[in-house]
């Protein structure tokens, strides 16, 4: 079992960038298929990026080429770097695991069941 706090979450300003981390525990997270994810207020939550236990990582359309998916495994964080936010990108965002072991990691929440409390991005105009 592995647990999972988030932090980094703030307001920032339309076309800003900010970093949130997943510290994780009780395992290491190049065990698992990573990701981030987010919910918006009246939204289903949607994956934004996952990474592989190899190292691969598959990216909604809509944050390709902004957010970039990474983790440290000395310290056994999970990081989100995203840049040119966007008001629509104002969210909860959670990270979670998926021990199962496959070939890829889906980017379908459902699959994941070890999850943080999250923390919340605001992307003000």
């Amino acid at each position: 079992q592995v647990l999972l706090e988030e932090s980094g979450g703030d307001s920032v300003q339309t076309g800003g960038s900010l970093r949130v981390s997943c510290a994780a525990s009780g395992d290491a997270v190049n065990n698992y298929c990573m990701g981030w994810f987010r919910q918006a207020p009246g939204k289903e939550r949607e994956g934004v990026a996952v990474i592989h236990r190899n190292g691969d990582s598959v990216y909604a359309d809509s944050v390709r080429g902004r957010f970039i998916i990474s983790r440290d495994n000395t310290k056994n964080i999970l990081y989100l770097n995203m840049t040119d936010l966007q008001a629509e990108d104002t969210a909860t965002y959670y990270c979670a695991a998926d021990p199962a072991w496959r070939g890829y990691c889906p980017l379908n929440p459902q699959g994941y069941i070890y999850w943080g409390q999250g923390t919340q991005v605001t992307i003000a105009s």
